[in-house]
């Protein structure tokens, strides 16, 4: 049965869209390009399928679609660089199905020229069609942010750059299908460095207040209180809250490869949020020191291991060095999270808190890291013997924060 869509990569990009698009009334087909796990749950895919959602393993189908979105994942090399591996792969399926007049947009997060110098040959060689005469072709930054309970799909606005005009606008037609508003680039490249610029952005301003965390504890100076009484300035600032490192899929990308330029504030906050799970554990054995405790045999209770609150996605979650660090200073560690039933740290199970209140009492320092809107802070304060709150979520003078 043909389909309006085709999402090509079911991971934690291609599932939101095909969720939109469904519940947009889109006719919907998902191709999954290799051992993916997106962000939605049990029940949200449930809906979905009645909705008529139809996942397929027949690359047939994706000659009967109008529009294709490539959604594959782009992991860090091992030499730090993007691997575009599964866009290749999901590119050369799709080719030898192309038909005239398909729409074909690139949302996977990728260099600038990606689309054009690297999508395009392999559509084009493999179909024998021309980009922009006979297909359509763009590329659109996903903004995708799960567990947001404010912006979704439908009031989030979005950014297309086509290889022509004529792409651009037919890319444009199927998207204003799913959102209210859409803004149109100069073309794909411009497209694509949106989403360098947007991924950069989070970085950078997530690492100039980690810094500002680490001058305010060493200067006595209650950080939180600071960001919330700037955060009233209506003009020139935008509030960011520090943490124990920053997680999720967006890689920063500083594009030396390309340019032959380093984006030095790029690389400096890389450093910088890097360090925070090391920054976090020094805490931690300062904490149980000043209590006359030994980070060697403490039992450290992690609390929240999923890199955002409320999802169960543990994609960059700091909680797997902080986890490590601790057990290399012979610490005994267990965490609770109510989105992760199970939980490794380099192949090693670590135990499951099944009595949350019970291990917060026992632990000798009960650490939160991601704050799930499940847990009683107030409670936990109270429960537990040494609190350190990396997010600034307790009340006040409940819990040492970061």
């Amino acid at each position: 049965m043909p389909a309006d869509l085709a999402v090509i990569g079911l991971g934690h990009l291609g599932l939101p869209l095909a969720q939109a698009a469904v519940a947009a009334g889109v006719s919907t087909l998902g191709y999954r390009t290799g051992p993916e796990a997106g962000p939605l749950t049990a029940a949200e895919l449930r809906r979905m399928l009645a909705r008529g959602f139809r996942p397929t393993t027949d690359p047939a189908e994706l000659g009967r679609v109008r529009t294709a979105v490539i959604c594959a994942p782009v992991p860090r090399g091992a030499d730090g660089a993007l691997d575009l591996t599964q866009v290749k792969a999901a590119a050369l399926t799709l080719a030898e199905r192309l038909r005239p007049h398909t729409t074909v947009i690139l949302e996977s997060p990728v260099p600038p020229g990606t689309t054009e110098d690297f999508l395009r040959p392999l559509l084009e060689e493999g179909s024998g069609l021309r980009a922009g005469r006979d297909f359509h072709l763009a590329y659109s930054p996903s903004r995708v942010d799960p567990g947001n309970r404010a912006f979704g799909a439908a009031n989030t606005p979005k950014v297309i750059g086509g290889l022509t005009p004529a792409c651009t606008e037919s890319a444009a037609t199927f998207y204003g299908r799913l959102t209210d508003k859409v803004v149109r680039a100069r073309g794909p490249r411009e497209a694509e460095t949106v989403q360098v610029l947007e991924t950069n952005y989070r970085q950078v301003n997530i690492a100039l207040v980690n810094e500002m965390a680490v001058l305010c504890h060493d200067l006595g100076v209650d950080l939180w209180d600071v960001v919330r009484c700037a955060e009233t300035k209506p003009f020139g600032f935008q509030a960011f809250r520090p943490g124990p490192g920053v997680g999720g899929h967006a890689v920063p990308q500083d594009l030396a490869g390309l340019t032959g330029r380093s984006l030095r504030m790029v690389e400096l906050a890389e450093q910088v949020n890097g360090n925070m799970p090391r920054y976090v554990v020094q805490r931690a054995a300062t904490l149980l020191n000043e209590h006359g405790k030994s980070a060697r045999g403490a039992r450290v209770l992690l609390l929240g291991v999923t890199y955002k609150p409320d999802v169960a996605d543990q994609q960059g979650s700091p909680a797997h060095e902080i986890a490590l660090r601790l057990m290399q200073l012979g610490a005994s560690v267990s965490y609770h999270d109510p989105r992760v039933p199970a939980w490794s740290v380099l192949d090693r199970p670590i135990p499951r808190a099944d009595s949350l209140y019970e291990a917060a009492a026992g632990a000798d320092l009960t650490i939160l890291l991601q704050h799930h809107r499940t847990y009683d802070l107030q409670g936990l304060s109270v429960k537990a013997q040494l609190l350190l709150d990396t997010r600034g979520a307790t009340p006040t003078g409940a819990a040492h924060r970061l």
